[in-house]
């Protein structure tokens, strides 16, 4: 499916690399049948969206905000310097300077998407944050344009789509080229962001939201069913699969989720013990893996493939994706092999360092020296010989 809207892409990035601006005026005419009057949003109407918005969600949004940035606060990567006393060797984490988040319009609005791109590259301490999000007919929605502003978010542009991705990759009259594109989209920013990233780094390719869940005889069926059901609401094309090693639990969930949902993919996988589930389960690399076996934490040990993952009954995958602190914006499709989910670490890069004593390169010279001979580099090896003179 990918394939087929690749075409159609390139030739509206190319539009965009052409016309800038007045490309992101008709292209957003074309797709979101919106006539914009501006494409960076002024601070009145992000003022004005405040009023729009009910105390009790901008406060749950402000609960949720605290959870996200004390968990990536948490869990950013330190810097690290080694002293073997003859040398001291390090690594240095260093943020991106501009990043630009993506956050999704169209079939809902996406708050919680806003939190997740923007706190993470405001804690890794990127110089400047902007996000692209698709506007609706009276504007970008109030509570997308709350969630930026409480994530202090530097610009934000009522762009969306390929469009907006291939603005933040190249740049327009208002809109600023970015070093990094985060955030999930459809088919259309996906292979958006595929095709730009010859130009412009990106966190990783997404697609449909999917959810596996591991259960034996004890899990609570009518919790699975829901958060099969959560996920499958996401998009006709999400994906829920239960691998389980009861016949009354699949039974007793197949039936649930029918009654709750009517789209979507939902698939049961019966097998002879829990070994076979998760081998099952790291093939597959699910973007959420939710464990509902006795001893859900010691389980843990035998996950090599996940996006994220949520243990024991009371870890609904609906947890992580607004409040309890972890990222969703995770690998989908299989990417999960080789893909991490969202965090600090996206929007930094390392540095290694060293500096050297006289004494260590007298004991390790003559290693470099033997290797550089013989890979045929007869000056990398003088330039040791020169100083051990």
């Amino acid at each position: 499916m990918l394939e087929k809207v690749l075409e159609e892409v390139k030739q509206i990035i190319e539009k965009v690399k052409r016309e800038g601006d007045k490309a992101l005026y008709e292209l957003t005419e074309k797709f979101d049948k919106v006539k914009l009057d501006y494409i960076k949003v002024p601070k009145e109407k992000i003022d004005e969206a405040y009023e729009k918005v009910s105390d009790d969600l901008i406060d749950a949004l402000e609960m949720a905000k605290e959870n996200i940035e004390k968990f990536h606060q948490a869990t950013s990567p330190e810097s690290i310097r080694v002293d073997y006393g003859d040398a001291i060797l390090g690594k240095i984490y260093v943020p991106i300077e501009k990043a630009g988040l993506y956050i999704p319009g169209g079939r809902a609005s996406y708050p919680s998407t806003a939190l997740m791109t923007a706190i993470p590259a405001k804690i890794a301490g990127v110089d400047k944050v902007v996000a692209c999000t698709p506007p609706v007919k009276d504007g970008v929605n109030p509570l997308t344009l709350v969630a930026l502003d409480l994530a202090d978010v530097d610009e934000i542009y009522a762009v969306g789509g390929a469009q907006a991705i291939a603005a933040m990759a190249y740049g327009t009259e208002s809109v600023e080229k970015v070093d990094k594109i985060v955030g999930p989209g459809n088919i259309y920013v996906t292979a958006a962001k595929l095709l730009v990233q010859k130009d412009v780094a990106i966190d990783m390719p997404a697609g449909p939201s999917e959810i596996l869940i591991i259960a034996d005889e004890t899990a609570n069926s009518d919790f699975i069913a829901y958060d099969c059901a959560a996920q499958l609401e996401h998009d006709p094309l999400a994906k829920a699969i239960l691998v389980t090693i009861s016949e009354r639990i699949a039974e007793d969930v197949k039936r649930k989720v029918s009654e709750l949902v009517s789209q979507g993919e939902f698939k049961i996988i019966l097998v002879k013990d829990l070994d076979e589930a998760f081998e099952i389960a790291n093939k597959i690399a699910p973007e959420h893996l939710s464990v509902f076996t006795k001893n859900a934490l010691k389980m843990l040990g035998k996950v090599r493939n996940a996006g994220s993952v949520f243990l024991g009954e009371y870890s609904p995958v609906a947890a992580g994706d607004y409040a309890s602190g972890t990222n969703h914006v995770l690998p989908t499709g299989g990417y999960a092999r080789v893909y991490s989910g969202l965090s600090t670490e996206t929007f930094m890069k390392h540095i290694t360092y060293q500096m050297l004593s006289k004494e260590w390169l007298e004991k390790y010279g003559d290693v470099i020296i033997k290797i550089a001979k013989a890979e045929g580099l007869p000056l990398h090896a003088k330039s040791v010989e020169e100083r051990l003179k």
